[in-house]
């Protein structure tokens, strides 16, 4: 047996079937097995003593709803049977009572038809009792139930009313708005319910699909919204279709993040612009620049970079202080920018220095215009400062975007260039890049290096390496070999190569100098250039040719070794083959005085010359070191091969030493032993090092 309950929606009770219809959300359903029901309602010393059984016969067949003994098979005395025939729902029920053959005996049925209709009628009264009972119940759990729904929604409003983000329901087909929770009201105005969804936002593309956004449903959108008021704000949202009491709705969830986009939007402007001047950086304008090369390369129209310096801003930042050459600068870009046209990109790159990117200016001639327009524009400029007046100035070196194969680096270096050269030939003037600048800038370059190496002695910025040189062919008795390598350490307090220096220095005459500090460093710290102390077997100190060419410093050498008693036989001094064969009678009396105490020579670049084997007849040395262009070679080109081959056996038998430098590989040094190298040097086999005694100042 089931029972329903209809549920309709909320209002006053239906009044009509087609009322009810309309209304009729679902239905509670209740189901009972007749069986159990029946059962529960029997006293049970009715069921010990009768076989009671009950069927539907409504229709004309026999439906059994219940038997109290269906498995027990019990039989029945003296055939005494009882049935009655009942009607009540609209239905036909036949009662059937056999007393049971271990029964207590009792009267005869058919003299007494009083228990019998006792019996029949309360169990159709607590049958009646259970089906009113059943419908009690049924509704009082749909109350219930109807009661937790209700309860369900409050909460679910009372949540939204709370959460910060802006909630709204709308309904799909027309975009009215039916529900906005507290925050939405208060960020979009209390009237918002009389709006339609796509009115909110700004965007009108966003209008025109908000209601079938992928069939309703959309997430994450950043959109701007806009309040009933007309006030506008970013937001981040979703869109949900929903089905609210059979209703299809949408269900908008968002969150206000103007200030996230806020700070977003600062912070980029940040990382590409200036604090104090608001141009762009410098990052910012190698970024456009590059982007102007990859144009220039594809084929677009020529543009220019301009690098601008101002002439004796240091003057204003020494005599009015760092806050008026701020002023300045200011000033200064807020007149550039008036300056250039739509295209054109300004930045300052650091300091006093601003770069411009002249877009579309097609020629150099173009390219000079727009340079010679902004100088001309600060030289007239008047800066006013405490009653104090100064006139600006700038030099501006300047390059042509124009070439495929230029890359940014280079750029910016040749646009240094210029403007160095601008100001070296007098300031306030443009100059543009040519490829003869770079002698010019070397030349200088040269010139103030020379300058620093007059102070470098007394500064302390010269520093002693070694690298170790180890035997290949050569017995070996464990002891080590070095050769003396020179660095300059700057003001930030990285290493020079000698290669960065020595040009100037040889240029200039500083190199005697130099290396008088060397030859007195070295040998009053003999025993502490190397771990190995005073097992140190030979050390090599390099000689310019200046030096060489110098007898005040054989004599030099020959007192220090006698006054720090030093073995001659463990100095070595290098001179390289183009220094020897320049003056070969004069180098050769140097290497004759040394080589008269003990201390052995040796000859660089050896086979660089067009005649080494002629000279290293006429020279007194006791080792050759091959040019390392031959030795970098060695496993790839057959002459070089060949030379080193035929280096090593005439030295081998004029009796000297063979050294081969730049060994970069584990390959080249097992060549040069098959060919009978005795010594090799190169970074395989040790990287330089700061002799003991420097180690400390070098900061290893």
């Amino acid at each position: 047996m089931t029972i329903r309950l209809p549920i309709y929606s909320r209002g006053q009770p239906p009044a009509t079937v087609e009322e009810r219809r309309a209304r009729m959300r679902g239905s509670l359903a209740i189901s009972f097995q007749v069986q159990r029901l029946i059962e529960t309602a029997l006293p049970e010393d009715g069921t010990s003593q009768l076989h009671i059984e009950i069927a539907d016969i409504t229709d004309g067949t026999t439906r059994l709803l219940f038997d109290s003994h269906a498995y027990d098979h019990v039989g029945v005395t003296n055939g005494q049977r009882h049935e009655k025939t009942l009607e009540y729902g609209g239905r036909v029920w036949r009662l059937s009572m056999h007393p049971l053959d271990h029964a207590i005996p009792s009267p005869s049925w058919q003299r007494s038809t009083l228990l019998p209709g006792l019996l029949a009628s309360a169990l159709l009264a607590l049958l009646v009792w259970s089906v009113v009972n059943t419908r009690r119940r049924a509704v009082e759990l749909g109350n219930r139930m109807s009661r937790r729904y209700r309860e369900s929604e409050e909460r679910f409003r009372a949540l939204n009313e709370l959460l910060p983000a802006l909630v709204l329901l709308a309904r799909q087909d027309t975009g009215r708005i039916t529900y906005a929770n507290q925050a939405s009201r208060t960020r979009l105005g209390e009237d918002v319910t009389d709006l339609d969804l796509p009115s909110l936002f700004e965007a009108t593309e966003l209008q025109a699909r908000i209601l079938d956004c992928d069939q309703a449903h959309c997430s994450n959108l950043e959109a701007v919204l806009r309040s009933a008021n007309g006030d506008r704000f970013w937001a981040s949202l979703s869109i949900s279709r929903v089905d609210v009491g059979g209703t299809s709705k949408l269900l908008m969830v968002a969150n206000d993040i103007s200030e996230q986009r806020q700070l977003t939007e600062l912070l980029s402007y940040q990382a590409s612009h200036d604090a104090l001047t608001e141009l762009f950086n410098r990052r910012e304008f190698e970024r456009r620049v590059e982007r102007a090369l990859v144009a220039a390369a594809s084929g677009g129209a020529p543009a220019a970079l301009l690098y601008i310096d101002l002439d004796q801003f240091k003057l204003i930042n020494d005599t009015s202080g760092h806050i008026a050459g701020d002023q300045l600068l200011i000033q200064l870009a807020i007149t550039m920018r008036e300056q250039l046209r739509g295209g054109d990109v300004l930045a300052r790159l650091g300091g006093d220095e601003f770069g411009v990117l002249a877009t579309n200016v097609h020629d150099i001639a173009g390219a000079r215009h727009v340079a010679e327009r902004l100088r001309e524009r600060i030289d007239g400029y008047v800066f006013v400062w405490e009653q104090r007046t100064y006139t600006i100035s700038a030099s501006i070196g300047a390059v042509m975007i124009d070439h495929p194969n230029a890359n940014l680096k280079d750029l910016l270096a040749q646009a240094d260039t210029a403007c160095y050269m601008a100001k070296e030939s007098g300031r306030n003037r443009v100059h543009f890049y040519s490829a003869q600048d770079d002698d010019t800038t070397r030349r200088q370059t040269e010139m103030e290096w020379a300058n620093r190496l007059r102070w470098a002695v007394d500064e302390g910025r010269l520093l002693l390496k070694y690298q170790e040189v180890w035997p290949l062919a050569a017995k070996s008795d464990g002891k080590p070999h070095i050769e003396l390598l020179l660095r300059f350490r700057d003001e930030h307090g990285r290493m020079v190569p000698p290669g960065a220096f020595i040009p100037a220095a040889e240029r200039y005459g500083l190199m005697p100098m130099i290396d008088r500090w060397v030859v007195e460093t070295a040998l009053a710290n003999f025993d502490r250039l190397h771990p190995s102390g005073a097992d140190l077997q030979l050390a090599t100190i390099n000689l310019s040719g200046a030096s060489i060419e110098d007898d005040a410093l054989a004599t030099l050498v020959l007192d220090l070794l006698e006054r720090y008693r030093i073995d001659p036989s463990r100095v070595c001094f290098e001179v390289t083959e183009t220094v020897a064969v320049r003056n070969l009678s004069q180098v050769t009396r140097f290497i004759e005085r040394l080589r008269g105490v003990g201390c052995l020579i040796a000859l660089d670049d050896f086979g660089a010359g067009m005649s080494s084997f002629g000279y290293l007849k006429n020279l007194p040395v006791d080792i050759i070191k091959i040019d390392g262009s031959f030795i970098r070679d060695l496993l790839v080109d057959p002459m070089s091969h060949a030379i080193v081959g035929a280096v090593t056996d005439i030295g081998h038998r004029r009796g000297l030493k063979v050294i081969a430098e730049w060994v970069s590989s584990e390959d080249i040094a097992q060549a040069l032993y098959d060919l009978g190298v005795d010594y090799a040097q190169g970074y395989v086999l040790h990287k330089p090092e700061p002799v003991v005694f420097h180690r400390a100042l070098a900061g290893e």
